[in-house]
């Protein structure tokens, strides 16, 4: 008895954990693919869990930060999905690294060709933005998920600093020192120029390599002759001796 009340106490108790923590992995969030440094670019991806049982997901809306406009954002294509980027004119046009900007990309759209985010799936969206601003250490973008059935959720609630999180969390992009020296490439980029300059290294290597077994090849080929015409000279003298 003991033991099965035991047991019947742990299911419970597993089960509030499951249910308390369920909602958690549910939330709408942002990553960046590497680092998402100040004044630089980066791929970031939305991560779209479907937290229902009975609908998909078939449209996914991600509203950029107005506060920190980016000059530069690119959807990436998904199969699956049309993607609609729409720009907006800025109520006050800023400057970021010395380029005046008076209409930036306000809001980006994806929306299901098909079934979408099924039941039990995720989905991630793409986006490549920059440059980032050096003002701030976060970026919050506010994300709208509707479901087949026409449900909508908001992921719009800022995160107050010492506060519980909130029901519904907009996506915060957190962002890192600026690169010094003033690199502002991606992760991607850096390794795309490392292997060009390696190939650019192997190649040159490859060609000093070449020019030294060619002078060495001119000189063995000059010792050679040298070594028959002495030997012809040296083979005379012996028949005119």
């Amino acid at each position: 008895m003991k033991a099965s009340r035991l047991a019947a106490a742990g299911t419970v108790a597993a089960t509030a954990v499951l249910a308390l923590s369920a909602p958690a992995f549910a939330h709408v969030s942002v990553q960046p693919e590497g680092t998402a440094a100040k004044g630089g670019y980066t791929v970031v991806d939305f991560k779209v869990p479907n937290e229902r049982d009975n609908a998909s997901t078939t449209q996914v809306e991600v509203n950029l930060p107005a506060d920190h406009p980016l000059a530069s954002v690119m959807p990436q294509p998904l199969d699956g999905w049309t993607v609609k980027v729409t720009k907006s004119k800025l109520d006050k046009p800023v400057t970021s690294h010395g380029q005046k900007i008076g209409e930036a990309v306000t809001k980006v759209t994806w929306t299901a060709d098909g079934k979408g985010i099924e039941p039990g799936f995720f989905q991630k969206f793409p986006l490549s933005i920059g440059a980032l601003p050096e003002d701030t250490d976060t970026l919050v973008f506010k994300a709208v998920q509707t479901y087949s059935d026409k449900e909508i959720v908001r992921w719009i609630e800022p995160q107050k600093e010492g506060a519980e999180e909130p029901e519904h969390p907009a996506p915060t992009l957190a962002l890192t020192a600026a690169v010094e020296g003033g690199h502002h490439g991606s992760a991607a980029a850096e390794d795309a120029s490392h292997t060009e300059g390696t190939a650019e290294h192997t190649s040159e290597a490859a060609s000093a390599g070449d020019t030294t077994a060619r002078v060495l090849g001119a000189v063995g080929i000059a010792v050679g002759l040298a070594g028959v015409a002495y030997g012809v000279l040296a083979g005379r003298r012996r028949t005119n001796a």
